[in-house]
């Protein structure tokens, strides 16, 4: 969460457990949304559209410092205050304890939930160096658990790039569902022609990872659209203010190209791409003519 300034702001400060060893370290957001935020309005006047959190006892609009929480057992309802949440022994810990050291190749990226960065106070530097290197020489990843916001959390605690450590939270084993899908229990036969083929689109389009170079398209075209209607006004053609042409129509009964076919096209498209020829933008597969009407119609 940035300051007033624009600079990270903590949100929190905690000691790092291990052993006998303690960091102090205070805790930043590590990762921010970047999407425009949208209002919704009366279509009629343009006039904003709001929730209210009405009682349905008394009528009235409740303010969040009378709102408690609840939980619904079937035939009773427990009433839960903030003090009674405080109280709970394991969301007002103030360390990240330690628990393991587990190869970091371990980790399932699916497990995977908000991002922190820690920064270490002053006088815990040194020990906070110490950690992060034996981190970085073991190729281990700490196992932790912490309480942030009145919740108890499994985390991963890990070197990102620049020596600094981030905390990541982890969902809990039985958050994350099994995949069975019967339609995997007997895969088809792929022929060794087709890994080969599979194998070279792979090669053909290896490179170093780079965030920086993938933007999101869509919030740029959104921000695009807003500016235009800003200065045009409300009623303004999409395809005219981006340059876009109308998509062609694709047929029903398109030809249903193999898995070798649509191999080999994208490795000749990406060789072909590197020699340096043209590469048309958009390559479509036309559909073949289909009782003597050649019209095509969208799917």
């Amino acid at each position: 969460m940035p300051g007033p300034d624009g600079s990270m702001r903590a949100i929190g400060k905690r000691s790092i457990s291990f052993g006998l060893v303690s960091v102090p370290v205070k805790i930043y957001t590590a990762t921010e949304d970047h999407d425009i935020a949208l209002h919704q309005v009366h279509d009629k006047d343009g006039g904003r559209i709001h929730y209210e959190r009405r009682c349905d006892v008394c009528g009235k609009v409740i303010p969040f410092e009378h709102i408690d929480r609840a939980y619904d057992s079937g035939d009773r309802t427990v009433l839960l205050d903030e003090d009674d949440l405080e109280s709970l022994p394991e969301a007002s810990r103030d360390d990240v304890e330690v628990v393991e050291f587990v190869p970091s190749d371990q980790l399932d990226p699916i497990t995977f939930e908000r991002s922190y960065y820690l920064e270490p106070e002053k006088g815990g530097v040194k020990a906070y160096v110490l950690l992060r290197r034996t981190l970085e020489r073991t190729d281990r990843t700490a196992i932790v658990r912490f309480a942030l916001r009145n919740k108890t959390h499994l985390g991963a605690l890990r070197v990102h790039e620049d020596g600094v450590m981030v905390l990541q939270s982890l969902l809990w084993g039985d958050e994350v569902r099994d995949a069975d899908f019967s339609v995997l229990a007997k895969p088809p036969r792929v022929t060794p022609k087709e890994q080969e083929l599979a194998d070279s689109l792979v090669k053909s389009l290896e490179s170093d990872f780079r965030p920086a170079d993938y933007k999101d398209e869509y919030q740029e075209e959104l921000q695009k659209l807003i500016d235009a209607k800003l200065k045009k006004g409300d009623d303004i053609d999409t395809a005219a203010t981006f340059g876009e042409e109308p998509e062609e129509d694709e047929g029903e009964g398109a030809e249903v190209v193999d898995l070798m076919e649509a191999l080999r096209r994208s490795v000749d498209k990406k060789r072909s791409s590197r020699s340096g020829g043209r590469v048309a933008a958009k390559r479509r597969i036309e559909t073949p003519p289909s009782s003597g009407n050649s019209r095509r119609t969208a799917n």
